[in-house]
């Protein structure tokens, strides 16, 4: 069973994935923790931003050596041996990662972390930055944001002494240093563990599962196995040339299961999270008849009445096939606008009425 709760810090939570082993660490000056890690956007697709194990190395902080990115040191203190866990932390604490992610992709390129940055402090340094040199780290930079960190701690051990290269590197990056690494505790491995293969054989049978949990009326466990098998394909495509082959292919199977995660919302009566997803996805395919028809029906539910009158017409026009079920949607939405006006009209001739009785 998953469990989730609140560090007690501003700003984060924590749901643990796999439970370690022990005690918690106690920590000194000069300990250092031993993990893999992947960071997250918080978005629907969990857009994954860096992956210490797609460097195929784990990482290393010390503890009390001033790391740029200070929550982290927090966040593994809060862990045991063995235990994988997810925490969201709010962008308060998320400001830094981009400077930290971009030491840590140089030192992963072979080239210098601090190559033309000025001695000064980290935070004087962002603002001397006009660009990472990585996009999405640009991103960042330019509008901080809460993100997402998946751990799993191997070992806390002692510090036997200070290697000049991290000197060197100071705040920047005291990680990505190769070295001998317990097995991990076996658990039932979540996505983000996994490698291509598996995430390619995970999406059917999460798919799969979601159909059955949706017959079952089990929308929201449902939708949830719906957007684990999107996040699957959306690491994979991230690894493609956006629109060739690999990546179309990819998207084939994105686009039903976006659907069917939208349906399960609409179900659920999250209107708006429907419109988000259905627009944002219309964007790349805008003759997807099925996309309009959810996105109408999410107009129709929030009293958007234009909105929802126009993606139903696109309906009908780019499938003829659902022409009888428009046409059912456009009468229902009829009635339901009109006996909102009377009832706002009642509303107002009452609140009028009072007035000038006062």
């Amino acid at each position: 069973m998953e469990e989730t709760y609140l560090l007690n810090v501003e700003g984060v939570k924590k749901k643990i994935l796999h439970g370690g082993q022990g005690e918690l660490p106690k920590l000194q000056d000069g300990s250092k923790f031993t993990f893999h890690f992947q960071t997250l956007k918080d978005d629907f697709e969990r857009t994954v931003i860096d992956d210490s194990r797609e460097a195929g190395m784990p990482m290393e902080i010390i503890v009390g050596k001033m790391f740029k990115l200070e929550i982290w040191e927090t966040l593994l203190s809060s862990m045991r041996i063995g235990e994988v866990a997810e925490f969201w932390c709010d962008a308060i604490h998320t400001g830094m990662y981009a400077l930290v992610s971009r030491g840590m992709r140089r030192i992963a390129e072979g080239r210098d972390p601090l190559e033309g940055q000025k001695h000064r402090c980290g935070m004087g340094n962002m603002f001397d930055y006009h660009s990472t040199g990585y996009e999405d780290l640009d991103e960042l930079q330019r509008t901080p944001q809460p993100l997402i960190f998946i751990m799993e701690l191997f070992r806390v051990r002692g510090w036997w002494g200070w290697l000049p290269e991290l000197e060197q590197l100071g705040q920047a990056a005291q990680l990505l240093l190769p070295g001998q690494v317990e097995d991990p505790s076996a658990y039932k491995r979540d996505t983000w563990a996994m490698s291509k293969e598996e995430k390619l054989a995970a999406v059917p049978v999460l798919h799969s599962e979601g159909n059955r949990l949706v017959l079952r009326r089990e929308f929201a466990q449902a939708a949830a196995k719906y957007q684990e098998a999107v996040i699957c394909l959306r690491n994979l495509q991230a690894k493609e040339k956006p629109w060739e082959d690999g990546w179309l292919k990819l998207e084939s199977l994105v686009t039903p299961l976006v659907l069917n995660y939208c349906q399960c919302q609409l179900e659920l009566g999250e209107y708006y999270e429907v419109l988000e997803h259905t627009t944002e996805l219309l964007q790349k395919h805008n003759d997807n008849a099925k996309a309009y028809f959810k996105r109408a029906k999410a107009h129709a539910a929030v009293w958007n009445e234009r909105e929802a009158r126009e993606d139903f017409q696109r309906v009908a026009h780019l499938d003829p096939s659902m022409a009888a079920a428009v046409k059912k949607e456009l009468k229902q939405l009829g009635e339901r606008m009109r006996k909102k006006h009377v009832e706002d009209r009642k509303r107002y001739q009452g609140l009028f009425q009072s007035s000038q009785g006062l």
